[in-house]
């Protein structure tokens, strides 16, 4: 029989008139639901956690790490030179199939930072000032060529689309702290380039998980969520009813069909009557002193990568476990050199203020930062002036939540080709990440049909050498 059917006009007006008594139960059905999304499955770790939580900043589009981390004197003198074709033979490339390989050096110069020599672009002023702080891997390759694909690959360890994101499987394996907002958050901005391609929101998806995992998009400007503000003339007790007769007739249904979605719809419901309230406190950045919107260089919540790095603060002191920003423009097929440029004004106060702001609120050592894109760029030219999309070899940013500050890790060959030394693959990566919160990475696991899936697939290494 149809589910649907199963809720009659008798049953729902008998169950209904028990009053008091389904609101209670409808309530507790809830709390249990929101209960096992803060615990998660996990009931006590598998290893002693370093991080509490993730920011995850995803630079959209494919950044260039031959003019961020990644200086290349060899590729430098040979700059204008046809690439070696040892080097390219047989390899995977983008749009330059066909294509005469030139070589294109670096369009930046580099200075090394701190103790450690953290060697960056030229342009940046603010991050060399945390550069002990910062751990970067220089040898990252990962396995798509395009971005859809090389966005869901180092979301979900998978290009096939449809498997559950990393924030999803972290909330499922060990929950969360917020009460009042979602586990996994995600936040977008913009760059002043235009190139700012579609984002898919299945990046953030749960895939085959329940559907509760599913990780939440604010955005930076306006209403934060469509439709979270009451319409004129309704007043929060009315909600409330609303939500208690939805919450009622819900878990009539879930009753009738044993389906576990229904506890989570339920769940649902409440979160988003109590972030009716949660939100906008959120986003009002006013309660903030003058010098730390200066530090991180907005006025308030515009929607940029700013102020999103200010929000993202803000969350993980809320108690949201993944919160993950992406900036896009990056993709530079061409003007590589003034579009690094204003990628670089545009990052640079916020990821130092970031960093700053939580050793000053004493929460860096629990929050892992990593700062990564889909892949990397070319050590050829693309239209004289550009880069095509790299997967071979490109570079990923790491500070706190037990990983070792002012030191890099890993290299690529003498063109910024090839992943050469101490390579990471991306399942390396999430390994490593699930291991900073305490999770074995092969020992977080869902069953769906027929098999034990994971994160990391079959694959992945926890990279020791660079946790402090």
């Amino acid at each position: 029989m149809n589910p649907i059917h199963l809720l009659k006009r008798r049953t729902f007006l008998g169950q209904a008139a028990r009053g008091v008594g389904g609101v209670a139960l409808a309530s507790l059905f809830a709390q249990d639901a929101a209960a096992q999304a803060a615990r998660g499955v996990l009931t006590q770790p598998h290893l002693p956690p370093k991080a509490k939580r993730v920011i995850f900043m995803v630079m959209a589009g494919g950044p260039s790490h031959l003019e961020l981390f990644d200086n290349k004197p060899v590729l430098a003198q040979m700059h204008g030179q046809p690439m070696p074709d040892s080097v390219t033979r047989g390899q995977p490339i983008a749009q330059l199939q066909g294509a005469r390989l030139t070589c294109f050096g670096p369009q930046w110069g580099f200075k090394k930072h701190g103790r450690g020599g953290v060697e960056m672009n030229e342009l940046f002023t603010h991050l060399p000032r945390v550069a002990d702080d910062l751990c970067v891997v220089r040898s990252l390759r990962t396995e798509a060529i395009n971005h859809d694909p090389a966005h869901t690959f180092m979301n979900t360890g998978s290009t096939v689309s449809g498997r559950p994101s990393m924030g999803s499987w972290l909330t499922y394996g060990i929950g969360a702290e917020a009460q009042d907002l979602p586990g996994f958050v995600v936040l977008t901005s913009n760059g002043r380039g235009g190139q700012n391609q579609p984002i898919a929101a299945r990046q953030w998806g749960p895939g085959f998980l329940p559907g509760r995992f599913q990780g939440v998009q604010l955005r930076g400007q306006g209403d934060p969520i469509l439709y979270l503000t009451n319409p004129p003339g309704v007043a929060p007790a009315q909600q409330r009813d609303v939500i208690d007769a939805v919450s009622r007739l819900n878990q009539l249904h879930g009753t009738a069909v044993d389906d576990p979605e229904v506890a989570t719809r339920i769940a649902q419901y409440e979160l988003a009557f109590r972030m009716q309230t949660s939100v906008p406190a959120l986003m009002d950045l006013s309660n903030e002193p003058r010098n730390v919107l200066e530090g991180y260089g907005t006025k308030g919540a515009d929607g940029s990568f700013a102020a999103n790095c200010l929000l993202a603060r803000r969350l993980a002191q809320r108690g949201v476990r993944f919160i993950q920003l992406y900036h896009r423009d990056w993709d530079h097929h061409g003007g590589v050199k003034d579009g690094i440029r204003l990628k670089i004004e545009e990052v640079d106060r916020p990821f130092a203020a970031l960093v700053e702001d939580l050793k000053r609120l004493g929460m860096f050592d629990d929050t892992l930062i990593v700062f990564t894109g889909e892949f990397g760029r070319t050590p050829m030219s693309q239209g004289g002036n550009g880069r095509d999309h790299h997967m071979k070899g490109f570079s990923a940013v790491l500070a706190g939540g037990g990983i070792k500050g002012g030191v890099t890790h890993g290299a690529t060959d003498d063109f910024g080709y090839h992943a050469a030394e101490k390579v990471v693959e991306v399942f390396d990566l999430h390994a490593t990440m699930l291991h900073l919160l305490g999770i074995d990475h092969e020992r977080l696991t869902f069953r769906f049909q027929g098999r034990d899936y994971r994160l990391t697939d079959v694959h992945g290494k926890v990279v020791k050498e660079i946790l402090a």
